[in-house]
């Protein structure tokens, strides 16, 4: 059943309701852009992000929040170590089908980046007709598994579970998913580079020169071997959220890349997908 196209809501996939919000006009009548958010966000942590990136593009933005995360459903714990590849095999194909897309782009950031890759390689699916990917993960780094465990230090000795629950149901839930994931033992052997192979729309890849939680090895990867087209934009003065910390930016060349995939497709033989 498509869900309406409200200014937000919830919908059901993968066996659990999930808080969604939306942005200008319906998928009947323009392209989508669906946001994916990181291993701590959720759909009000993108704050106004996907409401200007709707002015910009004239693109309906979809933004959700996964299961685990914001007033969605509480996911079952311990996640399992392939998580992101389950969310983007079992759950998106049923949250595009519900929203009734017809022609998108997804946009992911960091854990959301890494599900919208998964995705793009491994779902036949003609209705993504491009992938944003800011700040991504493909294989684990020592650095940024080093960070990940300073954070828990951080959210065990500060007041961050306090100012995380303004946006999280239930903020225990939500680290405790993540940062279990990230720090058992045998996530170090985590890789998911051979996606990338399979990838065949263009892709945007954008990080922060200064991101604290992975190098720069991780958007070379995907320049390196995506079939497809690659775009990659890196930030000066950007660590591991491009969308807060080079906002207009991020916009500028997410705008400039969704105006190119329209000027190709207008350009495209009446019945070519």
């Amino acid at each position: 059943m498509t869900a309406p196209w409200v200014s937000e809501g919830q919908l059901v996939a993968g066996g659990n309701t999930l808080e969604y919000g939306c942005h200008g006009p319906k998928p009947s009548e323009a392209p989508t852009l669906v946001l994916l958010h990181e291993g701590l966000g959720s759909l009000t942590l993108w704050r106004d992000f996907p409401a200007m990136l709707s002015e910009a593009t004239g693109l309906g933005v979809f933004v959700y929040s996964r299961a685990g995360y914001g007033q969605s459903d509480l996911a079952d714990l311990p996640r399992p170590l392939d998580y992101m590849t389950r969310e983007a095999v079992d759950v998106l194909p049923q949250v595009l089908d519900a929203i009734g897309i017809e022609r998108g782009i997804l946009v992911g950031h960091s854990d959301g980046a890494t599900i919208a890759a998964i995705y793009a390689g491994s779902v036949p699916d003609h209705r993504v007709r491009g992938v944003v990917v800011m700040a991504p993960h493909f294989f684990t780094e020592e650095m940024g598994l080093e960070e990940i465990a300073k954070t828990k230090i951080f959210f065990e000795t500060s007041d961050l579970a306090d100012r995380l629950s303004k946006y999280h149901r239930d903020v225990e839930n939500t680290f405790t998913g993540w940062i279990e994931s990230w720090l058992h033992p045998d996530f170090k052997a985590w890789d998911v580079t051979d996606v990338i192979d399979h990838i065949r729309v263009p892709v945007l890849a954008i990080q922060g020169r200064e991101d604290q939680y992975g190098t720069l090895a991780q958007v070379d990867e995907i320049v390196e071997r995506c079939y497809a087209p690659v775009d990659s934009l890196i930030l000066d003065d950007c660590m591991h959220s491009p969308f807060l910390d080079q906002r207009e930016a991020v916009v500028a060349a997410i705008t400039e890349y969704c105006a190119r995939l329209m000027r190709i497709e207008a350009a495209q033989p009446e019945g070519v997908a």
